[in-house]
C-alpha cells in the first residue's frame, strides 16, 4: 500500500494567505491522475506549523475526499504537544486517512524515553496506522533505531518517514524492526539509494511538481529496470537542488505557482524567496521539461 512515489503536499493559498480548497482539491486530482502512489497533506511542506487547527483538519477532510480511495492518504498530525497530536490523529481517522504521520516533537528535544511514551500514547489512544517521521534537521532531535525498534512492536506503529540522509540508517532499521516495517524516504536526493538500502519508496517534495517523473523513477526501479531509474534519477538532480536552495516550501510553492496551481506565497516566518532562487528554480524546471 506504501510504495513508490508519494508526495508531501503543498497547501495552496491565495495572494492574501487564504487556504484554497478548490487549488487544493485540483492539485490532488492532479498528482493522483500523474501516477503518485500516497498523498501526505498537511506536513511540513504543507506549512502546518502556520495552519490553524481548523485549516488543518480541513486540508486533510478535502485530501481524503478528493482521493476517494484511489490512493492512501497519510494525514499529518505530528506535535510537539502529545495531547495536540493524539487530537489531529483522532481527526484524521475520523476524516478517513489511511494512516497518520506524526513528527518528532521539535524543540522539546526530548529524550529516548520521552520519544517512545509519545509515539505510544498516540498509538494507544487511536487506532489507525502510523508512521514516525524522523527529521532531525528540523526537529533537532533523532529518533534511535533501538528506540523504533521498541515502537515497532505496536501494531499501530506501521513504519518511518526517514529524512536523516543516513543511508545505514534503512540497513539497521529493517535489521532491527524487520522487513516488513515500511520505510520511506524523506529525502529526494538519496530516493533510490535508500531504495538499494532496503527503503520502500520517497515521501517526495520534487514530486509536487514532477509527479510523473518520481513515479517513473520509482516504477522502473521496482520493475528491475534499474539503468532507466538512474537516468530519471540523473535528469532530477537539479531540480533537487533548486527545491532544497532554500527553506522548503518557499522554491517548491514558487515552482507550484508556475505550473498554475498555487499563487507564489508561503506564510511567515517565510519569506518570499530571493530572485536567485527564482531564477535558478525556473532554470531547472526548463532543463527537466517542466516548463518551456
Amino acid at each position: 500500500m506504501y510504495k513508490g512515489s508519494l508526495v508531501a503536499l503543498i497547501t495552496p493559498m491565495t495572494e492574501t494567505g487564504e487556504l484554497d480548497e478548490d487549488a487544493f482539491a485540483r492539485f490532488v486530482e492532479w498528482q493522483i491522475t500523474e501516477g503518485t502512489k500516497g498523498i501526505i497533506p498537511v506536513g511540513t511542506t504543507g506549512e502546518s506549523p502556520t495552519l490553524s487547527h481548523d485549516e488543518h483538519k480541513r486540508v486533510v477532510e478535502i485530501a481524503v475526499k478528493v482521493s476517494a480511495g484511489r490512493v492512501p492518504v497519510m494525514a499529518g498530525a505530528g506535535s510537539n504537544s502529545t495531547a495536540e497530536a493524539i487530537d489531529l490523529t483522532r481527526h484524521a481517522k475520523l476524516a478517513g486517512a489511511d494512516s497518520a504521520l506524526v513528527v518528532t516533537p521539535y524543540y522539546n528535544k526530548p529524550t529516548q524515553e520521552g520519544l517512545f511514551q509519545h509515539y505510544s500514547a498516540i498509538a494507544n489512544a487511536v487506532d489507525l496506522p502510523i508512521f514516525i517521521y524522523n527529521i532531525p534537521g528540523r526537529s533537532v532531535v533523532d529518533m534511535s533505531v533501538a528506540t523504533m525498534a521498541r515502537l515497532a512492536t505496536h501494531k499501530n506503529i506501521i513504519g518511518v518517514k526517514d529524512a536523516t540522509a543516513n543511508l545505514t540508517r534503512p540497513l539497521h532499521t529493517t535489521a532491527a524492526c524487520g522487513a516488513d516495517f515500511i520505510q520511506l524516504s524523506g529525502e529526494d536526493h538519496t530516493a533510490l539509494a535508500f531504495l538499494a538500502a532496503g527503503g520502500h519508496g520517497c515521501i517526495s517534495v520534487t514530486a509536487n511538481i514532477a509527479p510523473r517523473l518520481c513515479s517513473q523513477m520509482h516504477a522502473a526501479w521496482n520493475t528491475g529496470h534499474i539503468h532507466e531509474a538512474m537516468l530519471i534519477q540523473s535528469r532530477l538532480v537539479a531540480l533537487h537542488d533548486s527545491m532544497f536552495c532554500e527553506t522548503s516550501p518557499g522554491p517548491v510553492k514558487f515552482a507550484a505557482s508556475l505550473l498554475g496551481f498555487t499563487a507564489d506565497h508561503c506564510r511567515l516566518p517565510m519569506a518570499p524567496i530571493a530572485e536567485t532562487t527564482r531564477a535558478q528554480v525556473r532554470a531547472a524546471m526548463v532543463a527537466t521539461g517542466l516548463l518551456n
